[in-house]
This record gives C-alpha cells, sequence and structure tokens, in this order.
C-alpha cells in the first residue's frame, strides 16, 4: 500500500482518513495500535511500526487503541486481496464471525475447491496472518465493540463473538489484550440508552446520491429516509429463529462515520446487523482505488459514489425479479403490494414504520393466485416462487462472501431468471464490485446506445470496478432509476 514506513508516518501524521482499515501503526513505547485516525499525539517515526491489518498488528502483540477503537475502522474493500481466493476466503470469514455461523477451515477449502493446506497457505501469503490468528482478532474486536457500546451481558457478547464458553472468551481476551471484559467495561464511560454503534468509512463519501437510492426505493411501513437518516424495520435470523426489530441509521459526516441504533429485541444478532449495514451503505468500499479507474468512463467525474447494497438478499433478489422489464417506479408498486398481503406488523417507535418484509418461506407457500392477483404476471410468479423456495431451503445463499461463480449458476438455473437479474443481486446482495448487468436499459441510456456488445466490450476498461460504473452512469441521467 505504501512504498515505504516513510510514507506510511506521513499518512499517520496527517490523520489521512482515506487509509483507514487499510493502515495501522504499532506503538513500541506503549504496546498498542492505533488508526491513522488516532487523535491522540502522534509518536515518534522510531517508535511506530506499520501493518496492513489489525489482525497483523494483533500477531506482533500490540493491543487495540481504547480511543480511535481499531474495531471500528472500514473492512476489507472487495479488491484489497491481489489474491481473489484469499480475499474470499477473508470475507467468507468476516461474515461467518458476525453472523454467528460455524467456522469450518476445511468446509471453507472445499467449498472454494482448494486443499485446506493451499488455502492456509495463500491466506497467510496475502494477508500476513493465519486464518487462525484472522479469526480470532475478528471475533475479539467484535466484542470490544459490543463491550463499549452496548450493555449487553458479558456472557452474551461471549456467545455473539463466536465464543463457546464465557471461560474461554475471558481468557482469550486477557491473553490478547492484557485486560479483562469487565475491566474494560468497567474503566470505559460505558454505554448510555440509545448509545449508538459507530461504523466509520474512508472519505470521499457521497452521501446525497446514496441515501436518494434507498429513498427512491423506500416502502412504505418498512422504511424511511428522512435527512441524514434512514430508518427501516429488520428480521434477522439466528440458531433459535428469526430476530424482528427495527434500526436507525444516521450519518456524522465530520466523523467519517455511520452511527447505528437497533431495537431491544436485535441485540443478541448485533454482530450480523452490522455486516448488513456495512453492506447496505458500502462503508468498507476504498474509493482510492476506485476513483482513478473511473475517470475514464465519459460522464463527468463524481467521488465517493458507493455502491449501494442491501439489508437481506431475498428482499433484494425479489425486488430485482418485480423490476425486470418495468420501471423502479411500477416495481416498488408491486412490492408494495406484496408487503401489504404478506408482511407481518410489527411495533416500532416511528410513526408509519410498522411492517416487516415477507420472508422467503411465507412467498415460498403463498397461493399463487393471490400473487397474481396483485398485478404479478404468472411467470414472474413462477420466478419469484422458484427463488423464494430455493432460499428457505437454504440452498442459495444471497450475502457478501457466498460464492460467486456457483450462486450465480444457481440463480440462472431458476426459471425466469436470466443475466440481467443475476448480475443486479450479484451487484447488490452480494456485493460483487465487477458485476456488468450488460443489457440494463438505465445503463445503454447512460452511454447514448444500443449496442451490447460495444458496451460490454467498452467496460473492460473499467475492470475490476465495472458495477461502480453501472451506479456513476445511472447518476449521471437526469433521472437516475
Amino acid at each position: 500500500m505504501f512504498p515505504d514506513d516513510d510514507a506510511a508516518y506521513l499518512a499517520l501524521k496527517a490523520r489521512d482518513a482515506r487509509f483507514d482499515g487499510r493502515l495501522f501503526v504499532g506503538v513500541t513505547s506503549t504496546g498498542i495500535y492505533c488508526r491513522p485516525v488516532c487523535r491522540v499525539r502522534t509518536p515518534r517515526r522510531e517508535n511506530c511500526r506499520f501493518f496492513g491489518s489489525a489482525a497483523q498488528a494483533e500477531a506482533q502483540a500490540f493491543r487495540p487503541c481504547l480511543k480511535c477503537r481499531p474495531e471500528i475502522a472500514p473492512g476489507l474493500s472487495a479488491m484489497d486481496s491481489s489474491d481473489a481466493l484469499a480475499h474470499t476466503a477473508a470475507r467468507w470469514l468476516q461474515h461467518a464471525v458476525h453472523a454467528g455461523e460455524p467456522l469450518a477451515l476445511p468446509a471453507l477449502a472445499a467449498r472454494l475447491g482448494v486443499t485446506d493446506r493451499h488455502l492456509r497457505r495463500i491466506f497467510q501469503a496475502t494477508h500476513g496472518v493465519t486464518p487462525r490468528d484472522f479469526i480470532a482478532t475478528q471475533r475479539l474486536l467484535l466484542a470490544k465493540q459490543l463491550l463499549t457500546d452496548t450493555a449487553a451481558p458479558v456472557t452474551q457478547v461471549a456467545l455473539a463473538s463466536g465464543f463457546e464458553s464465557l471461560r474461554r472468551f475471558n481468557a482469550a481476551f486477557a491473553e490478547r489484550y492484557r485486560l479483562s471484559p469487565s475491566r474494560l467495561r468497567r474503566e470505559g464511560p460505558g454505554p448510555a440508552v440509545g448509545t449508538p454503534l459507530r461504523l466509520a468509512w474512508r472519505p470521499p463519501y457521497d452521501i446525497e446520491a446514496m441515501l436518494a437510492f434507498h429513498a427512491r426505493r423506500a416502502m412504505a411501513g418498512i422504511e424511511q429516509v428522512v435527512g441524514l437518516v434512514l430508518r427501516r424495520t429488520i428480521a434477522l435470523p439466528t440458531g433459535s429463529g428469526a430476530l424482528a426489530g427495527w434500526i436507525e441509521c444516521r450519518f456524522v459526516p465530520e466523523r467519517h462515520e455511520l452511527h447505528l441504533v437497533a431495537s431491544p429485541a436485535l441485540g443478541p444478532a448485533l454482530g450480523a446487523l452490522m455486516q448488513r449495514v456495512r453492506l447496505a451503505f458500502d462503508l468498507d468500499a476504498d474509493p482510492a482505488q476506485i476513483d482513478p479507474v473511473l475517470a475514464r468512463l465519459p460522464v463527468p467525474p463524481r467521488p465517493g459514489l458507493r455502491l449501494p447494497g442491501c439489508f437481506d438478499g431475498f428482499e433484494l433478489a425479489l425486488r430485482v425479479v418485480l423490476g425486470q422489464q418495468v420501471t423502479v417506479k411500477a416495481a416498488r408498486t408491486l412490492v408494495q403490494r406484496m408487503v401489504q398481503q404478506y408482511g407481518r406488523t410489527i411495533e416500532t417507535p416511528f410513526e408509519g414504520l410498522d411492517r416487516l418484509f415477507p420472508d422467503a418461506a411465507t412467498i415460498a407457500q403463498a397461493d399463487p393466485e393471490a400473487l397474481g392477483r396483485l398485478g404479478i404476471v404468472r411467470q414472474r410468479v413462477r420466478a419469484l416462487q422458484a427463488l423464494a423456495c430455493e432460499v428457505a431451503a437454504g440452498r442459495l445463499p444471497l450475502y457478501r462472501g457466498a460464492p460467486l461463480e456457483s450462486t450465480l449458476d444457481a440463480l440462472r438455473a431458476l426459471p425466469g431468471i436470466g443475466d440481467w437479474t443475476a448480475q443486479l443481486i450479484a451487484m447488490r446482495a452480494l456485493a460483487w464490485p465487477d458485476a456488468f448487468p450488460a443489457t440494463d436499459i438505465g445503463l445503454l441510456n447512460a452511454l447514448g446506445t444500443r449496442d451490447v456488445a460495444a458496451t460490454t466490450r467498452a467496460a473492460e476498461a473499467w475492470r475490476p470496478w465495472r458495477a461502480y460504473a453501472v451506479i456513476r452512469l445511472w447518476h449521471s441521467l437526469e433521472n437516475p432509476p
């Protein structure tokens, strides 16, 4: 990332937020590692050791700073790693830790089509630490954030962070950070009622464009966008059943942070929730990698334009299917009818926010004739229910970190789902930065052509950020989709 340590030190002195999450500095005089944006006095150059990840710093026995809090830094962007296999493995491990899913490296290796030994070797070569150390850092940083920003019992924090017992959690925390979880909470300021979870991003960030994108698609009863705030209802699956509640996401531009407040009912799944919010707002993107490539686009530059994700993969996929060959407004009307017909009611403190999006099992079991009476054509009903059946059965993972090619193949194998639909799902549910729906009418309008083959050839110059190119081209239109 940096030609030498002197360049890294200059970024630290400038407190350059563009390198947040991609540069960490360990201070030998204190044994602590910090983000480049840390507001404490800049350490002496000879006392600094520079790392590309928190896991590398912790592997050298540095402890996370309690002031700048490395656990809230932006995470891995989609193209951080030059080795796609190691990158995919890291993102899946991040997802599994936060979602509380089982972590088995042999199973992950088999899923990626390599041996366990090869996965470990290329992972360490790319990320500078073993998968085991990477997982340990992810778990402990998640625990540190929950201990600092929430009042959840220490036992609940331990389980939410992937530890099988409180004893193992206490031992790991003390070994790595040289203090106990209870001491961290006791010596910190302590979370007040409504204290938000803080999630950082790397500037620049086009907040206006991101919120406008979500506002154009907001559904009554489920989503609200007001000023710098997005509120919505959400359901999160856990091992003991789905948790339902509401969230409020507030952009704080001067801090380069998004502040997340969640209803108490979602407390046991805060790790998974933070991952979904990071995806929905593309908080882990690195504009320094993306913007120079997109300078080649035949439209005015728009620095910091992000790739809007989603809060739920099935919800996004359903909305994309209903958006086939119709406008965004028409698709939203159809989705709204489904929400009113099949969405469960929920209580929230916000007027007009009172429904949950229907889950996959509900749509899979719905009467096809009843779906048709909502104005959905028969072919689309068939596609929706085939999709819902696969998701409900657990055969079709739709989240960041899911295997790309096999998921795309599974989507295209469903009736009524072609490459345009599969690419849009990959773009916004799988967060794949090089997804490219070549036949998209908005894309073609922005380029002033109907020549799909020529557009596909031109898009080779935008790799590996073609999905970001699509978003930028859409925003160049007078009425963006």
